[in-house]
């Protein structure tokens, strides 16, 4: 390498995934940032059956942080939409007892760009 030329920089992780949503990139960014592992929408979750005992609703939350045994869910979304996941979230600890969820709700994704200097990106 001749001096002054830059070292090229590798992708981070949250440059290689295609995200449903920019709120789930910037969340990436900033667990890339800090290090932390993560794994995008990993895991699905089977929540509901009919009468054949074939799966009617699954629940895959947005992010696995296997540093800390945690599922993640995003959500910048309206208030209905918002109960919706909730209510899946609350199914989700009735069936899996032992799984971690946490729900990031649109006052918290703004208050980490707030505090982080993230650009806004909620839509």
């Amino acid at each position: 390498m001749t001096e002054g030329a830059a070292a090229e920089t590798p992708a981070l992780p949250s440059d290689t995934v295609s995200f449903a949503h920019a709120s789930e990139r910037q969340f990436a960014r900033l667990l890339d940032f800090y290090q932390i592992e993560w794994d995008y929408e990993p895991t699905s979750f089977d929540l509901e059956w009919d009468r054949e005992g074939s799966v009617v609703q699954r629940f895959t939350p947005d992010f696995y942080l296997p540093m800390y045994d945690l599922y993640i869910e995003i959500t910048t979304l309206n208030q209905r939409l918002v109960t919706k996941k909730n209510r899946k979230v609350r199914r989700l600890r009735e069936l899996y007892p032992g799984i971690k969820c946490k729900i990031f709700y649109q006052r918290d994704y703004l208050s980490l760009v707030s505090k982080y200097g993230l650009e806004n990106v909620s839509g």
